[in-house]
């Protein structure tokens, strides 16, 4: 019979940070108009009047991105009378990627007010153009924990590491990106967007043989 070497199994964890250099924007074009071409067509000219800005400013064709593009009818409840239709809502939302992160105060603020009343802005988000550097030193920090945990318990049970016999990259919770500190300065000013620090994070497990 094979004895089964003694082994030891820990988790590893850890994570690395960088300033970003990739900006995503996420517009939202709403037009309520009594009609529906009305709604419909007011919304395109808003739409097309952002990505015209976006452009003007040096955002690709590539980093922009058309979606969900919706028409409903609006109603409301009357006594006596139930639903009836009060209006039409036309509605689309962009994606838009900025790497010039030094410019993207102005650039928001641009399209802003290129859309007008019609424009929401729904969300942004930091990030990596390439992230695949960030995410080998979370690796790396990871495999360290793990190290470290594993020598650690070793020690304590007096004796020392052996080989390894398996890593597995785990689906570990990852810290959500921070979002930008956005301030307005004055009321004529437009909003900052300060890019911080982001960071993401790595889990592994790892299987030692014990000497």
């Amino acid at each position: 019979m094979t004895e089964n070497p003694r082994t030891i199994s820990v988790s590893g964890s850890g994570s690395a940070e960088a300033a970003p250099d990739l900006l995503t924007l996420t517009f939202g074009v709403e037009s309520r108009r009594d009609n529906v071409a009305a709604a419909y067509g007011d919304a395109g000219k808003a739409a097309t009047a952002v990505t015209a800005a976006l452009r003007d400013r040096g955002v690709a064709d590539r980093d922009i991105t058309t979606s969900g593009l919706n028409v409903r009818a609006e109603v409301t409840w009357q006594e006596g009378q139930g639903q009836t239709v009060s209006g039409y809502l036309a509605s689309s939302t962009l994606c838009v990627r900025i790497r010039a992160l030094a410019a993207s105060s102005d650039i928001i603020a641009a399209a802003v007010a290129a859309g007008g009343d019609d424009v929401r802005l729904q969300g942004l988000v930091l990030g990596f153009a390439d992230s695949s550097s960030v995410e080998a030193r979370a690796r790396e920090a990871a495999w360290n924990d793990a190290l470290n945990t594993a020598q650690h318990y070793a020690a304590l049970a007096g004796t020392s590491l052996g080989k390894v016999i398996s890593v597995t990259q785990q689906s570990g919770v990852q810290p959500p990106v921070p979002m930008a500190a956005m301030q307005r300065a004055a009321a004529t000013e437009s909003l900052s967007v300060e890019a911080g620090q982001s960071s993401m994070s790595a889990a592994i497990g790892v299987v030692w043989e014990l000497a």
